[in-house]
């Protein structure tokens, strides 16, 4: 996956781009299930997954990545 741009679909996931470097990611049913952002680093881009709480309406980051697809799958996992 290159770093999302438009609506993509990703292991039953859909990114929806809220800024250039946030996505919001949603499952198919349309749940929130988090945001994937880009951070510049100076060893490059890392990918920051934050998964959205339902019960707390707040967002936890999951980790840093080096790729949106590790990320991505960070969310659909946890």
């Amino acid at each position: 996956m290159t770093t999302p741009t438009l609506i993509q679909v990703h292991g039953g996931l859909r990114l929806h781009p809220v800024r250039p470097t946030l996505w919001r990611v949603v499952a198919l049913d349309d749940r929130i299930v988090g945001h994937l952002e880009e951070r510049e680093t100076p060893e490059g881009p890392v990918f920051v997954a934050k998964r959205f709480s339902t019960l707390h309406s707040t967002f936890t980051a999951l980790g840093e990545f080096w790729s949106a697809d590790d990320a991505v799958d960070s969310l659909r996992c946890a």
